[in-house]
């Protein structure tokens, strides 16, 4: 068994972050990754870093930006958090040889993005996301932290005490791709999940193919509950062969939109008459596909982002990689022709509920980055704000499990928190199946006799190594079982059933009729997972076996994001509900919350928090 006082799942920027701030707390910290942290999906961010650095702006403009662009349904501490911090760490990234562009001053260069009323994204030409990974994966090698690299976490040991907020985390279980073997990692202090968001629910995203919620799909069924999960951002412009992100970039420096009828329709049909293609995301994915199911996109399919005026040295000095990515993929020259795109599923604005030190109910157990829900975003997340939340939250929570001291937390986690229990007409019963062989039922908590906050050293040691010990016997016999089967059910069909029924049915326009049908494949897809095997049966690089388990992390979080979109009977953010086109803060200022305990769900709604510091955010209503 492999023992460290913090143990952080995921090594892309909020795992690393976390590592980082751990670590320079004191703490022995390791990074247990399923990927090698270079290849984390942060390298992927091509856009920028909001940060209220210039004069003439202020972190009060880029938190009223924010809130605004979250439609009301963020929590302000976390808010004020983020653009009280970001030029703070940004300034830490440049101290620690972060390749920033430069204006002609030596100035961090900044650009206009999509809902800022100030050009305060800082960026690295388009490739942001790698150099911050790249960065701060130096000051890992440099502190000579642990990285485990190619271990899937599959599994957290959490105590079994009823009520969640009883239950403590004391380490994860995971698999060694190249052996085959499943070990425990104990954490003296306790593990952050940092594992990104669940872009895989879907068949065109932007996102890696590892990215499968894995830490969320673990939260959850350890019962932590997850927050928010219907407000799933759909990027507008994606390439549409792959879903290669083209960054919001190529706007914030100029680029327009048309359709094929020659129209810059963002302006022309009246979708954002001040902003036009840097209106919010959710507003210019909507009007793209409109367009589109009009009949006004090219082949049914797409529209046009064309950059060609901006000028070959501009376009080469700040987006040189766009060119590559559009000849690459959709054989386009950019600097002498349109590129097509289209909306992709991009970002999960839900996730792990946790306060802003990235606390879950659950003692011991953190999250920070697109895996949790803090809420920065809300219902609708600013181009920009993704960078600068993993590295400030994912600071935060390495100090807090590192054991600093740090002032409470003002956001309420756990069932506890409660207002109101929610009201729906589901089609079929959600969470997970009677069956006894169920793989998918449960996962995550492990018995623990023994108390963690025992004052006696000894019986609390005991109590933590038998809930590691559970939790490892329990995972390595549900592996076996997977690899003892010779036939059955693939996971591969299961997954692409999955996506279909969701890129249909839980897209950027959702209808009563469209949630309850993709509840039933949901349904169906959990069922035949119930029946699902590896096929390949070696022990060492399985990918077989990691897609098999990642597939029933989807699952879960595919009936997290309808069921929670299924209740939400109003139009905010990127949440767009046929017959609820009007947003009804009466009734649904509120955040989503979906808990899952041993197997049962239960969707209820906790407050939003809109008194910030010095003010309260009076929701308005959101035009560009």
């Amino acid at each position: 068994m492999h023992e460290h006082d913090v143990i952080v799942v995921g090594a892309g920027g909020a795992g690393l972050r976390a590592a980082i701030a751990a670590h320079e707390e004191g703490a022995d910290v390791a990074l247990v990754s399923k990927l090698h942290p270079v290849r984390s999906h942060t390298g992927a961010a091509e856009g920028g870093i909001n940060a209220a650095l210039r004069d003439g702006d202020s972190w009060e403009d880029h938190a009223y930006d924010t809130m605004k662009g979250s439609d009301y349904l963020g929590d302000a501490p976390a808010i004020e958090t983020l653009c009280q911090q970001s030029p703070s760490e940004v300034i830490q990234l440049e101290h620690w040889g972060m390749a920033f562009s430069r204006e002609d001053d030596g100035r961090m260069s900044q650009r206009p993005f999509g809902g800022l009323s100030f050009p305060r994204t800082t960026y690295a030409g388009a490739e942001t996301g790698h150099h911050l990974l790249h960065t701060m994966y130096e000051q890992v090698v440099k502190r000579g932290i642990q990285v485990y690299d190619e271990w899937y976490v599959t599994q957290l040991a959490v105590t079994d005490h009823d009520d969640p907020e009883d239950r403590n985390c004391h380490g994860a279980i995971a698999y060694d791709v190249q052996t085959g073997e499943v070990e425990g990692f104990k954490a003296r202090n306790g593990v952050i999940l940092a594992t990104g968001g669940p872009g895989q629910v879907y068949d065109h995203t932007t996102n890696a193919v590892a990215n499968t919620g894995d830490g969320q799909a673990m939260a959850y069924r350890a019962g932590v509950p997850l927050e928010d999960m219907e407000f799933v951002q759909f990027h507008p412009t994606t390439l549409p062969s792959t879903g290669v992100l083209i960054t919001e970039g190529v706007r914030g420096e100029g680029g327009i939109l048309y359709n094929e009828e020659g129209e810059r329709f963002m302006f022309e049909s009246g979708y954002a008459n001040n902003d036009g293609e840097l209106a919010s995301r959710d507003v210019v994915a909507r009007a793209e596909l409109t367009e589109i199911n009009e009949g006004r996109g090219f082949d049914d399919d797409h529209v046009m982002l064309d950059m060609r005026h901006l000028g070959e040295e501009r376009i080469t000095d700040r987006l040189e990689n766009i060119i590559h990515l559009a000849e690459d993929f959709e054989g386009v020259n950019p600097l002498e022709e349109p590129m097509p795109v289209k909306p992709g599923q991009h970002y999960e604005m839900g996730g792990i509920e946790v306060s802003e030190n990235g606390e879950t109910c659950i003692s011991g157990l953190y999250a920070a980055g697109e895996c949790a829900c803090v809420s920065v975003h809300g219902s609708n997340r600013l181009g920009g704000n993704a960078l600068p939340e993993l590295i400030i939250f994912g600071a935060r929570a390495g100090r807090h499990a590192a054991g600093k001291e740090m002032e409470p937390a003002e956001i309420e986690t756990g069932p506890s928190a409660s207002i109101e229990h929610a009201e729906y007409d589901s089609p079929v019963s959600p969470g997970a199946l009677d069956s006894p062989d169920d793989v998918a039922a449960d996962g995550g908590r492990a018995s623990d006799d023994g108390e963690s906050t025992a004052t006696d050293g000894g019986a609390a040691l005991v109590g933590v190594d038998e809930t590691v010990e559970r939790a490892l016997e329990a995972e390595q016999a549900r592996i076996e079982h997977l690899m003892e089967k010779d036939e059955g059910r693939q996971h591969a069909a299961i997954r692409a059933d999955l996506q279909e029924a969701m890129t249909e049915n839980v897209n950027v326009f959702r209808n009563e009729e469209g949630l309850k049908q993709a509840l039933r494949d949901i349904r169906a897809a959990r069922e035949a997972y119930d029946d699902v095997y590896v096929d390949d049966p070696s022990r060492t690089f399985n990918t077989d076996l990691q897609h098999t388990i990642e597939t029933r992390n989807l699952i879960d979080l595919a009936e997290a994001i309808t069921l929670s979109a299924l209740a939400r009977t109003e139009f905010r953010g990127a949440h767009w509900r046929e017959g609820y086109q009007d947003r009804n803060d009466e009734e649904w200022i509120k955040h989503s919350m979906l808990a899952w305990d041993g197997g049962a769900t239960d969707l209820y709604y906790k407050p939003v928090i809109l008194e910030g510091e010095d003010k309260e955010y009076e929701p308005k209503v959101r035009s560009y």
